[in-house]
């Protein structure tokens, strides 16, 4: 087992199975966004939730491989936070939030 975690360990192919799945995800919810009558298609649109998507899954990665978290559980998080694409993102810095807010009271009780 290692002693901390490294993203520098992964080989470029590993970053880019996890953006190509994140980035599926993301094209999934923006094709289900049209379907539902959400919004017309624009390929600028489309671009953005990509780009979006594949940021996030890289977070996600990072996050659960950070967790050892098992990695096939891990490819299940990576495609579900590309499909949310930016609420994940927010998702993620509430819960980030909420733990520097706990962490700085328990601090100021000390």
């Amino acid at each position: 087992m290692q002693d901390k975690f490294d993203p520098m360990q992964y080989e470029v192919m590993t970053y880019l199975w996890v953006i190509g799945l994140s980035t599926w995800g993301g094209i999934a919810g923006y094709v289900r966004k049209i379907k539902s009558g959400h919004c017309r298609f624009s390929l600028s649109e489309l671009v953005g939730e990509m780009f979006i998507s594949g940021f996030v899954g890289i977070i996600t990665f990072l996050l659960c491989q950070a967790a050892m978290i098992n990695p096939v559980l891990s490819a299940a998080l990576v495609g579900i936070s590309g499909h949310m694409g930016s609420r994940a993102i927010m998702l993620i810095e509430k819960v980030i939030q909420e733990q520097v807010e706990k962490k700085l009271s328990s601090n100021d009780k000390s």
